[in-house]
Formats: structure tokens, C-alpha cells, sequence
């Protein structure tokens, strides 16, 4: 079954950041994206003249809508505007994991969170986060303390992780040189770079970074691995931007690069009891509903060949699937 990804964010209608960019970002990945509003924007590549946020309840019945029917294998939140937006997603069991891109101002210096809001996600949602994605600015914001080094980027993604977000991806855009962007998990640093490129085509990046850790991670992808791919994707999307618009304008979200697909796996079934019709449409339901990719029934009509990615099974393991639909199966060596 092809991986779901959800992104709880605001609208941009020039198309470049916010929930249009997370969508088309997921879909570049081979990720089916759905999605709740939480404001509106009134924007183009030159201006935003207009935030206007969503009613609380209407954002939390969108994404109860969207788990009831939908779940996702990972799950992003962007620009959320207000403490009771973000309370309202902190209190929601959302089942996956969540990366948290903490957008506070637009590109063209709009607040798109207030104070409540600011408190309310260093509270609330960072101990939730699986990744939280902060820009210098908003590493400042949650840490308390000034980030214009690699070195203050280094402290200030620890001081963020105390605050209980498994990971923490301080990124280093807005500083000269290289773009190196510092990730903390586990203990551990790791870094990510890429050459500068110099244009003003960079509205979204941020929502597009994420939103590709977010696909990778719905994909099964280790969180380091999902990192240094989205890096490579973004920078990509950078410089291949198409131009549009006269002021600020949106990255290329059909940018391609190469990335590693999940290794699909075989394993071999031996059947329980005599198949028959009703068993050939618990082996149909199995494939369909639990995620499993092919299954062959071999000429014996006694054994099962089992193909699958272990990512997008929708049960602990393949023979759990098996027999949560019904199939009686013990594995064969």
C-alpha cells in the first residue's frame, strides 16, 4: 500500500510554502499527502497582506477526519498561528511520527505565531516531536540563547532536545558559507552541507525540507538517512527553481534525485489447512489491507510465496498480517 503522510499547516496561495508545498513534496516521494488547514494566507512572491486563522475545532476535526479513515505513517506540523491551535494538536493522539517545523515568520516577515503559540509548542508539542526543524532564528527562540555559529547551532539543538524532542535539526541557511545544517540524536551530531546558491528563489524551503523528512520517514527511511536525502532534494529544488513571480519565489518541488527504495522482502509460507475459497479471499484481503505487495501461491497450492516492505506493513510483522487476516501460516526456512 502506498505510504500516507500528513501535514497540519497553513495555506499559501501563491503555491511555494505551507500546505501546497508540503502536498507536492510528498507526492515528488511517492507519498500520498493529506492535510488540515489551520490559517489562510493572502500572499505572492512580493508581499503577504493577510493571516486569517482557522477555528480551533475545525482544525481538530480535520485531522480527526483525516486519522479516522487515513492514517498516516508520519505526520508534519507547520506554520500553527495560535497556543490554542497548538494545545489542540498537542492533545490529539496522532500515532506517528511527528516532525515539527516550527514556522514563526514568513518569508516576507509576517508573524505567523503568536507568544501564546511560541510557549504553547516549547510546552506542549516539542515533547511530542520526533524532529523538530528550526532555522537559526527559531533555534534562538526555543533555546534561549544566541545561534550565529556552528557552534551556538550545536548548543542551542541540545538545549532544545532538554525540552524533549528526540531530535533536533538546527539549520544553517542564514549563515555564510556553505549551507551546513547540524542534527542532534541520540547524543550524537551529525552535519549536513551543501554549496551555497546564490538566488532569491528560496520561498518555502523550510516547508519543503521538512515535508521531505516527513515523506522519507513514512517511507520507512532511518531518520538520519531522511535527513541528508531531503537535504540533497531541497537543494536541488533550489537550483533548478523556475523563476516564477517578482519577488521571492518558489523552489522547483519537481526536482529529482536519485534516493534508496525500501528493500522489498521474500519470505515462504507453509498453509495450515486446505485452501479453499474462503481462504483465497482472506490471502486477497491480507494483501490489500495489510500492506503486503504480492502473494503467490505456489503450485503445491500448500505454500505461500510472500513479498513485502517491511515499512508499509500495517501489522508488527508479515506472518502477524498473515494471520490477522485469517490466513493460518507457519514460516518456512
Amino acid at each position: 500500500m502506498i505510504p500516507i503522510a500528513l501535514t497540519i499547516a497553513g495555506s499559501d496561495p501563491g503555491g511555494g510554502a505551507g500546505i501546497q508545498a508540503d502536498l507536492k513534496t510528498f507526492h515528488q516521494f511517492g507519498v500520498y499527502g493529506v492535510s488540515a488547514i489551520t490559517l489562510l494566507t493572502v500572499q505572492n512572491t512580493r508581499r503577504v497582506s493577510r493571516v486569517e486563522l482557522m477555528e480551533v475545532s475545525l482544525v481538530r476535526e480535520q485531522v480527526d477526519a483525516v486519522l479516522e479513515d487515513l492514517p498516516p505513517q508520519a505526520i508534519k506540523t507547520g506554520a500553527l498561528g495560535s497556543g490554542a491551535i497548538v494545545e489542540a494538536v498537542a492533545s490529539l493522539a496522532l500515532g506517528a511520527p511527528l516532525v515539527v517545523d516550527p514556522v514563526m515568520i514568513g518569508k516576507h516577515g509576517a508573524p505567523l505565531m503568536d507568544e501564546d503559540a511560541r510557549r504553547a509548542l516549547g510546552t506542549l508539542l516539542l515533547p511530542k516531536a520526533a524532529l523538530v526543524t528550526p532555522n537559526l532564528d527559531e533555534a534562538t527562540e526555543l533555546s534561549g540563547m544566541r545561534v550565529d555559529s556552528p557552534e551556538g547551532m550545536r548548543a542551542a539543538a541540545v538545549q532544545i532536545a532538554r525540552r524533549g524532542a528526540a531530535a533536533v535539526l538546527v539549520k544553517g541557511g542564514h549563515l555564510e558559507g556553505d549551507a551546513v545544517d547540524i542534527l542532534f540524536h541520540r547524543g550524537q551530531f551529525s552535519e549536513f552541507a551543501a554549496p551555497r546558491i546564490e538566488t532569491r528563489h528560496t520561498h518555502g524551503t523550510g516547508c519543503t525540507y521538512s515535508a521531505a523528512i516527513t515523506a522519507l520517514l513514512a517511507r520507512g527511511m532511518r531518520l538520519e538517512e531522511a535527513v541528508g536525502t531531503a537535504k540533497r532534494f531541497v537543494t536541488e529544488a533550489i537550483r533548478t527553481a523556475p523563476g516564477l513571480g517578482e519577488g521571492a519565489g518558489p523552489l522547483n518541488h519537481f526536482a529529482i534525485i536519485s534516493f534508496p527504495t525500501m528493500t522489498k522482502v521474500q519470505k515462504h509460507f507453509r498453509l495450515q489447512r486446505p485452501l479453499d475459497e474462503s481462504l483465497m479471499g482472506q490471502i486477497a484481503e491480507a494483501n490489500s489491507i495489510y500492506g503486503i505487495e504480492r502473494i503467490v501461491i505456489e503450485p503445491s497450492r500448500e505454500d505461500l510465496l510472500v513479498e513485502y516492505d517491511a515499512s508499509r506493513l500495517r501489522a508488527p510483522d508479515v506472518e502477524s498480517a498473515l494471520l490477522r487476516a485469517g490466513v493460518p501460516v507457519v514460516g518456512v526456512a
